[in-house]
């Protein structure tokens, strides 16, 4: 599946960042669940890098040699401070949040990453089952969506225990009992058996 011209190109531009990182990076976000199938409109990037493996003042000097540059004033000590890069391509404007993986979650997924194409342009992608622990982190209304349909589309081949897992902690860590018991009522929606 080929995301839009403009898309297209800002993904270009961060998968050649990516490529001269040395550290592990993969897609994650919107146009990550697309690329896996899903069918749903995205107008930003979203990408994890591995946090310690790179200085924080490379990560943005690669993605500037690149044409992707801060969005907003002092993003070096909003990155410090809350573990995100926000940045654009400055020659789209398409928006790029570049998250730093610091959790034993994240660091496995980094590991887990598929190599997949975009229109030709080729780049790590987080796998259906890492995006989903993902999406219930997050657990906004388009997250949920996300989920359910990572679910029914690639929820067979899933490593639902290990998905199961990870939920329960973060809800535990979260306080949310509700949000786990939400994902094990579509777990339990898809390993019901049909007519």
């Amino acid at each position: 599946m080929s995301p839009p011209d403009r898309l297209r190109r800002a993904l270009a531009a961060v998968a050649a960042a990516l490529s001269a990182l040395p550290a592990r990076s993969m897609l994650i976000g919107g146009l990550a669940v697309v690329l896996h199938g899903i069918a749903r409109l995205t107008r930003d990037i979203d990408v994890t890098v591995a946090a310690g493996e790179v200085p924080l003042s490379e990560l943005f000097a690669t993605f500037a040699r690149h044409g992707i540059v801060p969005r907003i004033s002092d993003a070096q000590s909003f990155a410090q401070a809350n573990q995100v890069l926000l940045l654009e391509h400055e020659p789209t404007g398409v928006e790029v949040d570049v998250s730093l993986g610091w959790l034993p979650f994240e660091l496995q997924a980094l590991e887990r990453a598929q190599r997949m194409s975009a229109g030709g342009i080729e780049l790590p992608v987080a796998s259906p089952e890492d995006l989903v622990v993902y999406k219930f982190t997050a657990f906004r209304p388009q997250d949920q969506q996300d989920i359910e349909r990572l679910l029914a589309l690639h929820g067979h081949r899933m490593d639902l225990a290990r998905v199961r897992s990870l939920a329960r902690e973060i809800a535990r860590v979260l306080e949310e009992p509700e949000r786990f018991a939400q994902l094990q009522r579509w777990i339990a929606d898809l390993e019901r058996p049909g007519p």
